[in-house]
């Protein structure tokens, strides 16, 4: 896993955490992604430095605006292309862990294209 796909992960681990907690803490991530605890701290201490994250006193994280937009950029493009192999046949589990590793390669460009296609052609007809 490189570095860009490392951050977006925790990134959108952290935002899927918040939506189901108050205050989101080292713990429940390293919980969420089974790491370790210790990989979680090392983690969170650089997206802090790159401006993605704030680490409160009492640990809570939180995201910045630019770790929030990023985060919502990488759960809108799992959540589409999970649905879009559901689509196409594959089973829910299956289409979450394809879609993990997919959206961090695709450009924005195709990414913009699949979501017009699915927008278009799949979740109007529902």
């Amino acid at each position: 896993m490189d570095a860009v796909q490392s951050r977006e992960d925790y990134l959108e681990n952290i935002l899927i955490l918040s939506k189901k907690k108050a205050v989101v803490r080292n713990v429940d991530i390293a919980l969420q992604m089974n790491f370790s605890r210790p990989s979680v701290s090392v983690a969170v201490k650089k997206l802090e430095k790159e401006g993605y994250v704030t680490v409160s006193e009492d640990s809570g994280i939180e995201l910045t605006s630019k770790g929030r937009k990023r985060a919502e950029q990488v759960y809108e493009r799992h959540l589409v292309l999970t649905l879009i192999l559901m689509e196409a046949g594959v089973e829910k589990n299956q289409a979450s862990l394809d879609a993990c590793k997919v959206e961090h390669c695709l450009s924005d460009e195709s990414f913009a294209k699949l979501r017009e296609y699915y927008l278009k052609y799949i979740h109007d007809k529902k």
